[in-house]
């Protein structure tokens, strides 16, 4: 099941458990877990991009070793809410994952790498670690908005 609406997949999630948050780029796929109460989203592991079966085989190792119940994954818009050809990727990307038994959340993502790139600056972090950093903190602020979403509504 793959839903933009907070609501039917809240309703698709067991009582508690990890959640899977996923920034789905051309190269790579920043990951994020949440704890099981749904408090709050710590980065996890940067999957490189090889082939969508490797990279989808890596996400279902980390969510079988997490016991995670549901995915969240970043969908990139446009500044006025319009779909990209991002956003586009990143439909398929999930429409590939819809065989998984995880239920599936697209979140909104405008301001995600935006966010962190600023707070990892203002904390004077090198160009070049910001660049390894990037992908996990922005699934991490994707996470923690949409379990902020689930719990707060």
């Amino acid at each position: 099941m793959i839903t933009a609406d907070r609501d039917t997949f809240r309703a698709a999630l067991p009582e508690g458990g990890r959640m899977l948050g996923l920034d789905v780029g051309s190269k790579t796929v920043g990951t994020a877990l949440c704890d099981a109460g749904w408090s709050f989203a710590s980065p996890a592991l940067l999957v490189r991009r090889t082939k969508f079966t490797a990279d989808k085989a890596a996400l279902v190792r980390l969510s079988a070793e997490q016991h995670v119940v549901g995915w969240v994954i970043g969908l990139p818009l446009n500044l006025d809410g319009s779909e990209s050809p991002r956003s586009q990727s990143t439909r398929a990307f999930a429409r590939n994952c819809a065989d998984l038994p995880y239920p599936i959340l697209l979140w909104d993502e405008r301001w995600s790498t935006q966010a962190v790139t600023r707070a990892l600056i203002e904390q004077d972090v090198s160009r070049a670690k910001r660049a390894e950093r990037v992908d996990n903190l922005a699934a991490a602020y994707i996470l923690q908005g949409a379990i902020d979403g689930l719990t707060l509504t």
